[in-house]
């Protein structure tokens, strides 16, 4: 049995609907998506994902505790003022890890895990900028071992937490430290009340954070920003224009390359794929158009926003 997207779905897999796809909803269907072939017997979810498990020091496949439900806690030290935006880069990473899960119709389950008090408004504002959805329940760090309904599968931390590496069950994700610096008039202001903001493009510190390993530490400076709200301005408005050609399957080898990527949540990987399509004159446009919104149901940096706008 295949899908919308020509892919191959394992009998017992629930198909659910990923949020992400309403992104898509004014464009046109993508018609194809190059699959692997189809394997006899059920495909389990360690096939699908696996991460970089901080306690074991290796790649680990994920295996859910329930079939067809992926359970991810996003352990939160607190949205802090000034420049870290650490809790942010977690929070980022699980919604990552549940867009690509989703792609392979998996029901994911988010929980945010935080020390005494949540994070504020500001903080969920910020979060909702960088295009995270938000968590399907949040509990306090010491009851993060578990969810609703079962032991978490994923637990992404970071320096500050550590919860997840001393857990009993599931993988522990780890992220390194975030840094938003900017040099501008919003330098002492705290990074979530400049991300909920209407000046710069937020998604641009989405980019930027998705442009290096999530285990590294970033450091996102005023220069690096400028330049990664250009490179997601300028997709953009390619995706626009190639969204008037006719539509062109994704070419087999490209789609396997994606498909490899964000099986382990390589993001760095993903969009230097996008940034060599772009400038590979033997793609036609209207395959261009399908990689991009396809990829962007992972990525999350509203590419196809620009489609139908006039200029001028």
């Amino acid at each position: 049995m295949t899908d919308a997207l020509g892919q191959h779905v394992s009998p017992g897999v629930r198909i659910t609907a990923s949020a992400s796809s309403r992104d898509t909803a004014r464009i046109h269907i993508i018609r194809e998506w190059a699959a692997a072939p189809a394997q006899s017997g059920e495909v389990s979810l360690s096939t699908v994902l696996c991460l970089f498990d901080a306690r074991s020091g290796s790649y680990a496949e994920i295996r859910s505790a329930r079939p067809g439900l992926l359970r991810v806690c996003a352990h939160v030290a607190g949205a802090a003022g000034g420049t870290d935006i650490t809790w942010l880069r977690v929070l980022l990473v699980a919604d990552l890890l549940a867009r690509a899960a989703e792609l392979h119709h998996l029901q994911v389950l988010t929980v945010l895990a935080h020390p005494g008090q949540a994070p504020g408004p500001a903080a969920e504002r910020a979060a909702g900028a960088l295009g995270i959805r938000p968590p399907a329940a949040r509990a306090s760090l010491p009851e993060a071992h578990t969810s609703p309904g079962g032991p978490i599968d994923v637990h992404v931390v970071s320096r500050d937490t550590g919860a997840g590496e001393r857990s009993q069950s599931g993988l522990a994700a780890l992220v390194g430290a975030a840094q938003l610096r900017r040099v501008d008039h919003h330098k002492e202001a705290a990074a979530c009340d400049v991300l909920a903001g209407h000046g710069d493009d937020p998604l641009a510190v989405r980019f930027a954070l998705m442009s290096l390993p999530c285990h590294q530490p970033a450091d996102l400076t005023q220069e690096v920003l400028v330049s990664d709200r250009e490179t997601v301005a300028h997709w953009r408005r390619q995706v626009a224009i190639w969204a008037e050609s006719p539509s062109r399957p994704i070419p087999a080898g490209i789609s396997g390359k994606m498909r490899a990527a964000f099986g382990d949540l390589d993001t760095v990987s993903a969009l230097a794929l996008l940034r060599d399509l772009m400038l590979d004159a033997d793609v036609p446009t209207g395959a261009k158009f399908e990689t991009f919104v396809y990829a962007d149901r992972v990525l999350g940096l509203d590419l196809p926003r620009d489609i139908g706008r006039t200029s001028g």
